[in-house]
């Protein structure tokens, strides 16, 4: 079965990430997607939408798909339906990561075994912005 890191390990991806590419990043305000991004964005990292169905969030250019984006991303971030989470670990697979990261809600039984071998750390149905406020 199935269990996300202990907090200490989560301080530590937290600690040592840079940029939080978010999957299903809407540029609506009232999104929620958009609400946790901009909070992480204000903590310090750098946010890279990632969304077929807009140019951009949060002043950041957004791109289609995760094998779009160019620059190192430290973590992914997932806000799309638990049912899309195989898709995305499978193209989280092509590119480098530290941390595959499903938003509370978000879970798929799946993902670890896609994953596995990649070198991510896979953590579900966690808000990111929750956990680096209990965390930091």
């Amino acid at each position: 079965m199935f269990k996300n890191p202990e907090k200490e390990r989560l301080r530590k991806i937290l600690n040592t990430s840079e940029t939080i590419a978010v999957v299903g990043l809407s540029d609506k305000p009232y999104r929620t997607s958009y609400q946790i991004s901009q909070a992480m964005q204000q903590a310090g990292y750098k946010v890279i939408p990632v969304n077929p169905e807009i140019s951009e969030a949060l002043g950041e250019k957004a791109y289609a798909s995760l094998s779009d984006v160019k620059e190192k991303v430290d973590i992914i971030n997932v806000f799309r339906r638990s049912a899309f989470l195989p898709g995305v670990a499978e193209e989280a697979k092509r590119i480098e990561a530290n941390a595959f990261w499903a938003q509370q809600g978000v879970y798929h039984e799946d993902v670890p075994a896609i994953l596995e071998g990649s070198g991510m750390e896979v953590i579900m149905n966690n808000c990111i912005k929750v956990t680096h406020a209990l965390v930091k």
